[in-house]
């Protein structure tokens, strides 16, 4: 989730792409869905729909293929994967895929790793054509990654990049040697990939604004003075999450019913997001909540409410990734929720995607469900787009216990299994 600064090869790449591009727009990309994981994305702020059609209202891409799976065939028993069998023995080639850091989320190490690897394997990919790697949040590791992938045989490479400037690269240098790219998780504007694979998320920032306001009803708080956070302003998530989230909370800002309180810069490195947090919360006396992007950024500036004396379900907050912190903190009551990306899904549309490509056909129309648009190319990008969840106490027990997503032995451990026996999760 976290994106950082980068040096002289960002300015030099994205110098590039944008001149290429004939302009220098950071404006967000845009989400276009045929399944559930695009319809309640309408309400469609800035652009986005539900439509399911291109910009020029063409069909989905891939319309005329067809395939053993769909955008809504993934579970957590990967049994979808079998039916891809004979795809992985028609196609050549090594599947790559490269994830941008351990330190920014726990997911990438604890779920899209051994996801990844279990998905192909599932598919009957032999384990030597598989490669998962992580680039340490290092731009020019992921390109050094993906020239060793290519020089050993990959035939796809899947890129999520810590920044911008390292999916460019890898996607330029792909292209330059007939690779075919998908970027996995974030959408690298301007880096010109074939395909994209993620959850909408502009509605996971939908999630995230709706379950604020619920809480903020639920938790009675009558006049909602609010410090608006975001992730890293270099990372197109963190912009349609924003996006997401602004279109539930600007009505509700327009009107007077709540107040716009701060809006900080935006991080995705929490340490930074807990001093910004403090600065917004000390400079303006009447905050009483927080809309926060994601669990890690979440963890810190709970931790340093309490010390400021704030009692359980008086002062809501938000996030997203479903970590084990973040899910304690929404059973103690100091965040309302969290918005669940089951990874598994992403992880197994994109080895579906992958196989695809590697064996030279078509996607399917039911797999590549809707597109994204890359406002920097304005280009609409064939995407695979999931279906993110909201995440309270109410539903944990049938959503992140039975997906076991976290165990509940770890989940419920110490004073949190009050908590636990409360909800009914075991």
């Amino acid at each position: 989730m976290r994106t950082k600064t980068t040096g002289a090869l960002t300015a030099l790449i994205l110098a590039g792409t944008l001149a290429a591009a004939g302009c220098g727009s950071s404006a967000p990309s845009t989400t276009k869905g045929t399944s559930g994981a695009g319809t309640s994305a309408s309400g469609s702020p800035s652009g986005t729909s539900a439509s399911g059609t291109s910009p020029s209202g063409t069909s989905a891409p891939g319309s005329g293929a067809t395939g053993g799976v769909s955008a809504t065939s993934f579970t957590n028993s990967f049994s979808a994967m079998a039916s891809l069998v004979s795809l992985a023995k028609a196609g050549h080639g090594k599947i790559a895929v490269i994830l941008p850091d351990e330190t920014s989320s726990a997911r990438y190490v604890e779920f899209d790793a051994p996801y990844l690897k279990e998905a192909a394997l599932k598919a009957g990919l032999p384990p030597s054509d598989i490669i998962v790697q992580n680039a340490l949040g290092s731009d020019a590791t992921a390109l050094t990654d993906a020239q060793s992938d290519i020089a050993n045989g990959a035939s796809v490479i899947a890129i999520d990049p810590e920044d911008p400037a390292g999916g460019i690269a890898v996607t330029r240098y792909a292209n330059a040697h007939g690779v075919k790219v998908i970027d996995y998780d974030r959408l690298t504007l301007g880096s010109n990939a074939p395909y994209y694979v993620s959850f909408n998320n502009v509605q996971v920032g939908k999630l995230i604004g709706q379950g604020f306001v619920s809480c903020v009803n639920a938790w009675k708080v009558s006049k909602p003075n609010v410090i608006v956070m975001r992730g890293a302003p270099t990372d197109n998530n963190a912009t349609l999450f924003y996006q997401g989230y602004s279109s539930v909370l600007d009505p509700l800002f327009h009107s007077g019913k709540y107040v716009d309180a701060a809006n900080p810069a935006g991080t995705w490195t929490p340490s930074v997001a807990l001093t910004e947090f403090q600065q917004a919360y000390t400079a303006h006396k009447s905050v009483n909540s927080a809309v926060i992007p994601n669990d890690e950024n979440g963890a810190p500036i709970i931790s340093y409410l309490k010390t400021q004396g704030i009692k359980p379900d008086t002062f809501p907050t938000t996030g997203q990734d479903a970590t084990l912190v973040g899910l304690q903190n929404i059973l103690s009551g100091y965040q309302c929720g969290t918005v669940y990306k089951p990874i598994y899904k992403e992880a197994e549309a994109t080895i579906a995607l992958a196989l695809y490509l590697r064996a030279g056909q078509t996607p399917p129309s039911a797999l590549l469900n809707g597109t994204t648009e890359d406002t920097v190319l304005h280009k609409a990008v064939p995407s695979v787009l999931l279906t993110p969840e909201w995440v309270t106490p109410q539903n944990m027990q049938s959503t992140i216990i039975a997906d076991q997503f976290v165990p509940a032995s770890q989940l419920c451990a110490g004073s949190i299994a009050t908590y636990c026996s409360k909800y009914g999760i075991h």
